[in-house]
């Protein structure tokens, strides 16, 4: 997203039984090359933003599912129950942020990542930008 200040976004899964509205401009912007956002982006990086949690209201009730990532955080990772849309993840760890794949957003035309995260996982095939920070491992 542009970094400006107050805004609405939405977004939602593919059959429309999950939606959401960010009210808020999001805290970075980063493409993960970890081997869980490979399993959810088909073997691509995942592209998400890190947002407020108290700035996204949802409608709808997102199935979950948990697991202990490699950066040993617990994570919830919420989808859509009916067509299987990853949308969501969040540390259980951090009550102040979560994340939001997007692909979901309704528009995300003003989305640009400037950051890749573990690229240690990525594939001999993957091409990461030197013109973006780059962690290869998740960042402190």
């Amino acid at each position: 997203m542009d970094g400006g200040g107050a805004m609405h976004r939405t977004g939602g899964c593919r059959c429309g039984a999950i939606r959401y509205t960010l009210s808020a401009a999001p805290v970075a912007t980063r493409l993960c090359w970890c081997r869980d956002c490979q399993y959810w982006a088909t073997g691509n990086a995942a592209v998400n933003i890190i947002v407020p949690r108290a700035a996204v209201a949802v409608e709808g009730t997102p199935r979950a599912w948990e697991s202990l990532a490699d950066s040993g955080h617990h994570m919830r990772r919420a989808f859509c129950g009916d067509c299987g849309t990853q949308l969501f993840s969040e540390a259980l760890e951090n009550t102040e942020s979560m994340v939001i794949r997007v692909g979901t957003l309704d528009d995300a035309s003003a989305v640009v990542p400037d950051v890749v995260i573990w690229t240690d996982s990525a594939p001999a095939w993957a091409h990461i930008d030197p013109a973006m920070t780059a962690w290869p491992r998740q960042p402190a």
